[in-house]
């Protein structure tokens, strides 16, 4: 080899190492930078469950379905007992958010707390009165028991409202027990432990088929919004970034229902524990309807809510709904499309 052939050769070598050594440390940098995105923890929070009914099918779903894991949250769902329970482990700061009823949010803020319905996933509530066969009509239930999950839940305030436009003193008259969740109350009116029960699909129909009948439907006597997203304020202004995700998270999971009848119905049945066909079924047929695609707050027509709550508190003539709500978050999805392509990939 000659002289000046070796001194050519060096350059483009060298030149070649330099390339290929650069060339490996940007796929070493974008290969860390991507195992660091993937790795990337999900944020851990607490979800409150006030019962196990479909009402709150939405956030089992967005779990099963990894909608949450999706959305970079890992969530966690704690049973309480009712609304009032879980509104006040809320203002503990126990929880990141959870299902409380539209009475025990103002209640709560009537006494000093902070919270904000930020998504309505249903407009009206579907529980029912199941009652013993020889209760006729509401006057017949002065002097009994009626279960419900807690003092303060979405039973006691719907239940005590309608009663008292029959004319019945809920408070006097007639004895609210609380007695834990749904399969507890049902368990209760089995055993005869209380002569009703404020109880919600498919309980209601497992009670009929043992003979219970219909007293109350709530559907038929109120608006009264459920399926609801709360949180705190102080949460919304300290982390609103993880409340988005949520709630993006539970707009997604109803849309997933409503598109996905075999999971849904499999989520359901882990869940509620049955398998019975009938039941998930009917229960798929009922709530596909009910949930709301954009489930705005609800502000409008909600007299009742009103009337319950001033039963208690007269002070909440003085406050508008819109005082106990954040819309921002569905409008923001909405108004971004984003909502709307959900339903358009199908």
């Amino acid at each position: 080899m000659k002289t000046g052939e070796i001194h050519e050769e060096i350059p483009v070598k060298t030149e070649f190492l330099r390339t290929w050594i650069l060339a490996s440390l940007i796929f070493v940098i974008a290969s860390a930078a991507n195992t660091t995105a993937q790795d990337k923890p999900l944020k851990k929070i607490y979800w409150g469950v006030s019962t196990l009914s479909p009402n709150l099918w939405i956030p089992w779903i967005a779990k099963e379905a990894k909608i949450f894991e999706k959305n970079g949250l890992d969530v966690e769902s704690v049973l309480l007992r009712g609304s009032g329970q879980t509104s006040q482990a809320m203002v503990a700061g126990s929880l990141f958010a959870s299902s409380v009823a539209s009475p025990a949010v103002m209640l709560a803020n009537l006494n000093g707390a902070d919270l904000a319905n930020v998504a309505h996933g249903i407009a009206a509530q579907g529980s029912k009165l199941m009652v013993k066969p020889e209760i006729r009509k509401p006057e017949d239930l002065r002097g009994k028991k009626v279960g419900i999950s807690s003092l303060g839940s979405a039973g006691d305030l719907i239940f005590g409202y309608v009663l008292r436009r029959y004319g019945i003193d809920a408070n006097r008259e007639i004895n609210f027990l609380a007695v834990g969740n749904t399969a507890e109350r049902l368990q209760a009116l089995y055993s005869g432990a209380v002569d009703g029960a404020d109880l919600t699909y498919p309980a209601d129909v497992q009670a009929e088929r043992k003979g219970f009948r219909v007293l109350l439907d709530a559907k038929k006597e109120l608006v009264y919004p459920t399926a609801s997203v709360v949180t705190r304020r102080k949460t919304i202004r300290e982390d609103r970034d993880t409340v988005m995700r949520f709630v993006r998270s539970f707009v997604e999971g109803i849309a997933f229902l409503k598109h996905n009848k075999e999971f849904s119905q499999t989520v359901l049945a882990k869940y509620l524990r049955t398998n019975d066909p009938e039941y998930l079924e009917g229960a798929y047929a009922v709530f596909r309807q009910d949930f709301i695609s954009a489930p705005y707050p609800i502000t409008k027509g909600l007299d009742a809510v009103y009337e319950i709550v001033a039963y208690r508190k007269p002070e909440i003539r003085n406050h508008k709904p819109e005082e106990f709500v954040d819309t921002s978050f569905v409008a923001e999805l909405d108004k971004s499309g984003f909502i709307k392509k959900l339903y358009e990939q199908r």
